[in-house]
């Protein structure tokens, strides 16, 4: 019973990797081209994509 528990675990884990790692995936690539502005404590800084 704690061979198939194990193993639920290790589908399971690997099902919620590939999830987030397709979400961060479309996320960077649905970024606008462009210029990006950035206020911070550090300043303004702006960068052309």
């Amino acid at each position: 019973m704690n061979r198939t528990n194990n193993l639920y675990f290790i589908i399971g884990a690997l099902v919620v990797i590939i999830v987030g790692l397709g979400g961060y995936l479309y996320h960077q690539e649905s970024k606008p081209d462009g210029v990006e502005m950035r206020i911070g404590e550090n300043g303004v800084s702006i960068k052309e994509n």
